[in-house]
């Protein structure tokens, strides 16, 4: 089911880029690696980790290393607000000039997760297990040296902060999105660990070994999203009435869930001991953060991105201003809010000396 649901992704894309220039862009590809023996930071050791991933254009390339959201997957990453507006020919990642690599985080997408098997006895993983797996990936796999930026968003852009801290001299350019260079706290991680209890706390759940999928995590999934996700223009504006509101609720609740319970707590989970924020100085590579006015997981009151940037000092904050267009914590998977500043930052943005790597 989800490999089908991939290729429908990656079907759709190009046909989409086909429709809008006469050459078509390359084919995307996926493949699987394994790493063995992968220790995470806790020391739980799998002995056969599988990393999935999904490429663009030809290896020799530039290297452009893309990191999906929470819950998603590389090829997600190829849908039209997002690869449609950045892959396609002349447009700023073009795949006939870039070597693009789309990875499935672990726990997501085809890459190892609980519900291969192991459930809740899957190692406890965290965002810098993430990270390393990537970029062992990159490195032992793809054999690239350097890379000319990194992008994350949400999950990816805290990926993303990380990554530029553990790996300074590797990254040309990192763009982490919808993140924030700081704990994970505040409603932030209030909600999260209320997805996480939720489930856990759901007779249903039965320690993981469960024998049906415990509902608490379709309506913990939805709640959390209309709760920090969408902007409060956007969502007003298609629900200006209790009963368009109430119309959407039900529309969000019936539509099929295909998640893991599992999957799910461990992918929220993940997310709590995240902080980048002692190591902000050993960022070398140019920062373009960007993120939205509307971000309900990350407000811009709280001036974390621009504290952190102070500390870096060779970096800035695009804030792409709220309105009934922009989704909130959504609003930069939609590419065509920042693609110009993006092309302006890899003209600019120094490159590494030739054979530079870490």
């Amino acid at each position: 089911m989800m490999r089908a649901m991939r290729c429908l992704v990656v079907a759709s894309i190009l046909a989409m880029l086909l429709g809008r220039a006469a050459a078509a862009p390359p084919t995307p590809t996926e493949a699987d690696w394994t790493v063995r023996d992968f220790r995470f930071h806790g020391g739980e050791v799998l002995p056969a980790l599988r990393i999935h991933y999904t490429t663009l254009g030809d290896p020799s390339g530039e290297p452009v290393l893309i990191l999906h959201g929470t819950g998603g997957s590389g090829t997600m990453m190829l849908s039209p607000p997002f690869g449609g507006e950045l892959f396609g020919p002349g447009q700023p990642l073009d795949a006939s000039r870039y070597y693009v690599i789309l990875p499935d985080a672990i726990g997501h997408g085809g890459s190892s997760k609980p519900s291969d098997g192991l459930r809740a006895a899957f190692p406890k993983y965290d965002y810098q297990d993430l990270v390393d797996a990537v970029h062992r990936l990159v490195v032992e796999h793809l054999g690239i040296r350097h890379l000319r930026v990194v992008i994350g968003n949400s999950m990816g852009g805290m990926e993303t902060w990380l990554y530029a801290e553990r790996h300074p001299a590797f990254i040309d350019l990192v763009v982490p999105m919808a993140s924030q260079p700081a704990p994970m706290a505040g409603r932030n991680w209030m909600l999260r660990r209320l997805i996480v209890d939720s489930i856990r706390n759901d007779p249903d759940w039965r320690g993981g070994d469960y024998a049906k999928q415990p509902r608490s995590a379709r309506v913990a999934t939805v709640f959390f999203n209309f709760a920090t996700s969408g902007g409060n223009q956007a969502l007003q504006k298609q629900a200006p009435t209790g009963e368009r509101a109430d119309v959407l609720v039900d529309q969000r609740l019936a539509a099929p869930f295909l998640a893991d319970a599992n999957d799910v707590l461990f992918q929220w989970d993940a997310s709590r001991d995240f902080d980048p924020s002692a190591g902000l100085e050993k960022i070398t590579a140019r920062v373009l953060a960007i993120n939205s006015a509307d971000d309900e997981r990350n407000p811009p009151e709280l001036g974390t991105v621009e504290r952190g940037l102070k500390r870096i000092g060779h970096g800035r904050l695009l804030l792409i201003p709220a309105s009934d267009e922009t989704a909130g914590h959504a609003t930069t998977f939609f590419a065509k809010w920042w693609k110009r500043d993006l092309v302006e930052e890899l003209r600019t943005a120094p490159r590494a000396a030739a054979g530079a790597s870490d």
